[in-house]
């Protein structure tokens, strides 16, 4: 099970994170709410640890952000506010469930093994356009049913734009998706992208998926017969 701790506190995630791995899991450990978002947004994982009180984007933003995306990531929030109200507004966000510091690590243990029952058998729908399938679960791609290598960003890329066929996605949406919320990168860096990820998938002549909206962006479509 790979699960993504985002926490500030150094001392409380090096705790945590030990007992888990010690456990069988494999963790990732996010100190800021930009790093936390980024990575739960272009990488997979099982659960996600979640604290509130986060330098950057705090953890109602990333709930909201995530959530937002359609993403069902089991995310439990680990926090020191107990007050009833920061509970339900925490859970009114998208939270799955709320754990308050501090806590015996084997009631995080338990939480984490009932968030994994829970969602065991809720699988991501596999997204198709034409003959090009991505399976988010496997982190996976075909075209015509041939087996697509893709690096982390050209997916995450992909991934974005299949969520949204038919769409003209801005390219101001398509970087914060896939480089995180006011990442400064290279105005060439998306159209490089771009351009690899074209060379995957578009590897024969009318096969042509993904299309310039200048001035905008791009989308992912299939075009009709001509």
């Amino acid at each position: 099970m790979r699960v993504l701790i985002i926490e500030d506190d150094l001392k409380v995630a090096g705790a945590v994170r030990a007992g888990l791995v010690a456990d069988g899991y494999d963790v990732v450990h996010s100190r800021t709410g930009e790093d936390g978002y980024f990575r739960a947004t272009t990488e997979p994982f099982d659960a996600i640890l979640l604290d509130l009180g986060l330098p950057g984007r705090n953890g109602l933003e990333i709930l909201a952000g995530l959530r937002g995306r359609g993403l069902s990531i089991p995310v439990l929030v680990l926090t020191a506010r107990d007050a009833v109200e920061d509970r339900v507004l925490g859970l009114d966000s998208g939270a799955d469930d709320y754990l308050i510091k501090p806590f015996a690590f084997e009631v995080l243990l338990a939480r984490l093994r009932a968030l994994a029952r829970r969602t065991s058998d809720v699988r991501p729908p596999v997204l198709q356009v034409a003959d090009l399938a991505l399976d988010p679960a496997m982190h996976g791609v075909t075209r015509a049913g041939e087996a697509v290598s893709l690096s982390t960003k050209e997916f995450a890329l992909l991934h974005f734009l299949m969520r949204r066929a038919g769409q003209t996605v801005p390219r101001t949406v398509l970087i914060e998706a896939v480089w995180g919320y006011g990442a400064s990168i290279e105005s060439n860096t998306l159209d490089a992208f771009i351009h690899l990820l074209r060379g995957k998938i578009e590897t024969a002549p009318g096969r042509k998926l993904i299309h310039t909206v200048r001035g905008v962006g791009y989308s992912l479509r299939e075009l009709p017969p001509a």
